[in-house]
């Protein structure tokens, strides 16, 4: 077998330039304007986060099965959070879900660092290898549980959260950095989902504001232990 390239291995992660601009100007469409988290979008080639299987659908706006039973949600949906996380280059996020790995090379495009927890020990290996594939050294993946992060991890000025929850966890809110601001999912009554943002206002405590319908799991605590 012949050894690949290294312009060929280069090529592998690099965005095909028509795909990747009508992705962008599909998302432009539908309304997401933040031009930093569009650069972000445009620069992550997705397609080397999804199954191959699925490799011909990964420019396409849709959510794509990953391993351990997993989704991976559409890219509209991942920009709509990011819009809402307004990260700013001096930033530290905490990801909650690293999930394939997707977001958290987004987010390390926008932030100074990004601590991604993942529950599923084989999707945390999996997400860490493609990053560092990429070269990206400001992200990294932890096995472990999202929603009891240590208070050793230090102060994060965003948190972003892939599920949905009914009341946020101490451990995470104790880590929000003054005038920080939480992004994740919340279901009503009736088991309808939506994308809510909790900023620390400093004086008048945290003010939450629902941005729009979302489509969520609600999170599981602990490890997980079957993969």
């Amino acid at each position: 077998m012949t050894a690949r390239s290294p312009v060929a291995q280069k090529d592998l992660f690099a965005p095909n330039p028509e795909a990747t601009m009508a992705f962008v100007l599909r998302l432009r469409a539908r309304g997401l304007g933040d031009l930093d988290v569009l650069r972000a979008l445009e620069t992550v080639p997705r397609h080397l986060f999804v199954p191959h299987i699925y490799t011909d659908l990964a420019w396409r706006d849709v959510a794509l099965p990953i391993a351990c039973g997993q989704t991976m949600p559409e890219p509209l949906l991942v920009a709509r959070m990011m819009e809402a996380l307004r990260v700013a280059p001096n930033h530290r996020v905490l990801e909650i879900g690293a999930g394939s790995g997707y977001a958290t090379a987004i987010l390390a495009k926008l932030a100074a660092e990004v601590v991604s927890f993942e529950r599923f020990q084989t999707l945390a290996r999996e997400a860490s290898v493609r990053l560092r594939q990429l070269g990206v050294d400001t992200a990294r993946i932890v096995h472990g549980d999202g929603l009891a992060p240590d208070a050793s991890l230090g102060a994060f000025d965003r948190v972003l959260i892939h599920g949905a929850l009914d009341r946020m966890p101490d451990a995470i809110i104790n880590l929000v950095a003054e005038r920080g601001v939480i992004v994740f999912a919340r279901h009503d009554q009736a088991g309808k989902g939506a994308l809510m943002r909790l900023c620390d206002e400093k004086v008048g405590g945290w003010g939450e504001s629902e941005l729009g319908p979302m489509r969520a799991s609600e999170l599981i605590p602990g490890k997980s232990t079957t993969f």
